[in-house]
């Protein structure tokens, strides 16, 4: 269970200490983390300098009791998200004393914000980098619009009405509505029965009141009608190219409201799906009316991605649509936040639209899937090219999505090479999600957890395992802490190539003074049999244990995470109990003295000199 502490980078983690009770920001945690992405809450934890200090809480059950008490109490909170099994009691080896875990879910779209107190405006927080931060009146209000059941395209404008559509583009759209679907029942009606089938006219049974939807508008409006202060004034669409080497060049072509075309969102549709077309290596195949069909896997992908920034989009945000088209990717980005956990539409199957009217009228287009697989044809697109899995990011402040769709191969033979050449024979050995990694890390600048999340189905602890494991082989450098540890290829001065040996397998070599010293990098025989007592039995005494560990660092520096594999307990238990107190005895000694918290840090038997 302590293994989170230092393997999981998935989701946020807070250490609090706990020292005289709950705390009072604990609170304050819990809304940031259910508003934002979730996370784990740690009682009787403080994060020191070098290591974390598991001090643990006194009366763990009393604490644990007050917190339900607190949580269920509406006046304090407006919503519990806990279920038993996501708050724990932890023991502590050898202490009286407990940790506490309390792991707070992603609250969903209908649930937030969640906030303390009785004004979400005074009580809602979220979560970023450097912490928690309570929310604008403005991202209070949103989180409540995305919480309504009436879609956000559903609202009726009052003073719009026929005069605001642009009656080309209601043309063009029943044009390629029929090219696709010639006997659907629809395109029998009149313009007006059409666009209130689709969603962009209703009649609001309990005032009477009729007239056009945003979603209406928004599909086949003129420019000027969108963009006044009664509807959308914050509208913008914005298509660019950088497709040249002069970085005096701002843009080779761009597609922006500029007044040379009527700026709704189905003009920009069929405009920059063209643009996204050209260059290309398969071209789109024609239909029987001359319109572009999306055949290829790529189409598809390319059409799903911008209809899904299109209908997903927060309206009333900031920054409006736009996609930036590079030599080597195409980025598109829209306001708002991610209606779903990133693990949900990793996963698929699940559909939350923010404009059900705008999915639907690009339904009747064959793009905009609604059962959730929209992710899955975008990503398996891309695979068919063997491009790089397309990535999701999301910023705060303001809120904005992007979905980056990078046209480089997985692994690019030079790339690969590349990384070949400088790490030499050590890059052989590699298995293929290491080499990804790294091959990530090359061509992004960084890699992460969660980018390899997006490109691999492994569970997110064996990710971390294999990023730490790059680390301990000297060929990737970690920076920040926790859900924010970026990881880069080390530096030219701090390379050190792996060495081929007869004599330990999978085992490299450091200098320290005038003498070498093998650096483990996995469990041998040899040392699971010195530990066997240790992984016999959890109530060894102490001074055998410590014996235990002198014994595996003998001729070698053993890192952490190999330590408390061999003896079967948790790392920073092992390091907080024994490793750091055998340091200061003087038996054991630190492979880099001057940074001790480093994740690759080792431990050397003093008598080895």
């Amino acid at each position: 269970m302590l293994q989170d502490l230092t393997l999981y980078e998935g989701v946020d983690v807070e250490f609090k200490a706990a020292k005289g009770g709950l705390p009072r920001d604990l609170w304050e945690t819990y809304s940031a983390f259910a508003n934002t992405d979730g996370g784990t809450i740690w009682l009787g934890i403080t994060q020191g300098e070098t290591a974390l200090d598991m001090h643990g809480v006194e009366n763990a059950e009393k604490l644990v009791s007050d917190f339900w008490n607190t949580i269920n109490n509406r006046g304090k909170v407006c919503l519990n998200l806990l279920t038993n099994d996501l708050l724990e009691i932890v023991p502590i080896e050898g202490s009286p004393r407990k940790l506490i875990r309390i792991r707070v879910p992603r609250a969903g779209r209908r649930e937030r914000p969640v906030f303390l107190g009785s004004d979400p405006f005074r009580g809602t927080y979220r979560r970023n980098f450097e912490g928690d931060y309570l929310c604008r009146d403005d991202e209070v209000r949103r989180m409540f619009a995305d919480q309504s059941e009436e879609p956000a395209d559903s609202r009726l404008l009052i003073g719009f009405g026929w005069d605001d559509l642009h009656s080309e583009s209601i043309k063009q759209f029943r044009n390629r509505f029929s090219s696709r679907a010639s006997e659907h029942p629809w395109l029998a009606e009149s313009d007006s029965a059409l666009l209130e089938k689709l969603g962009g006219w209703r009649r609001d049974r309990s005032t009477g009141q009729e007239g056009l939807t945003l979603a209406g508008l928004l599909m086949f409006g003129r420019g000027q009608a969108i963009t006044a202060a009664e509807a959308v004034p914050g509208f913008q669409l914005d298509y660019r190219e950088r497709l040249s080497d002069d970085p005096a060049v701002r843009w080779t072509d761009r597609l922006t409201l500029d007044g040379m075309w009527e700026g709704n969102l189905f003009q920009f549709y069929q405009r920059v799906m063209v643009r996204l077309a050209e260059g290309l290596r398969t071209p789109f195949q024609r239909d029987q009316a001359g319109y572009r069909k999306a055949e290829t896997p790529v189409h598809e992908a390319l059409q799903e991605a911008l209809v899904n920034a299109l209908v997903h989009a927060d309206y009333s945000g900031q920054g409006g649509i736009v996609i930036d088209r590079f030599a080597d990717r195409i980025e598109i980005s829209n306001p708002g936040t991610l209606l779903l956990s990133r693990e949900q539409i990793l996963r698929g199957g699940v559909s939350e639209c923010r404009n059900k009217s705008l999915q639907r009228m690009f339904q009747m287009l064959g793009v905009g899937d609604k059962a959730g697989s929209g992710i899955d044809k975008i990503r398996s697109g891309w695979a068919s090219q063997h491009w790089r899995s397309p990535g999701i990011q999301e910023t705060l402040r303001p809120d904005r999505v992007m979905l980056v769709l990078s046209m480089v191969s997985m692994l690019p033979q030079p790339t690969v090479d590349g990384l070949r050449q400088r790490f030499g024979p050590a890059f052989g050995k590699l298995k293929v999600d290491e080499v990804q990694a790294l091959v990530t890390a090359d061509l992004e600048g960084e890699v992460s957890n969660q980018r390899l999340q997006e490109m691999s189905s492994s569970h997110p602890v064996d990710i971390t395992k294999v990023l730490q494991g790059l680390v301990r082989k000297g060929m990737l450098e970690p920076s920040g802490t926790g859900r924010g540890t970026r990881y880069r290829l080390v530096s030219g001065d701090s390379l050190h190539k792996a060495e081929d040996s007869s004599h330990k397998d999978s085992d490299s070599l450091h200098k320290t003074g005038d003498s070498l010293h093998w650096v483990a990098t996995t469990v041998t025989d040899e040392m699971r049999a010195t530990a066997e007592p240790a992984r016999q039995s959890s109530r060894i005494a102490p001074a055998k244990l410590e014996q235990i560990l002198v014994s595996l660092c003998s001729g070698q520096f053993v890192p952490l995470d190999l330590l408390a594999e061999a003896v079967n307990r948790n790392a920073d238990g092992l390091r907080n109990r024994y490793l750091t107190p055998l340091v200061r005895q003087g038996r054991l000694r630190l492979r880099f003295p001057d940074r001790k918290n480093r994740p690759d840090q080792a431990y050397l038997a003093v008598g080895d000199k």
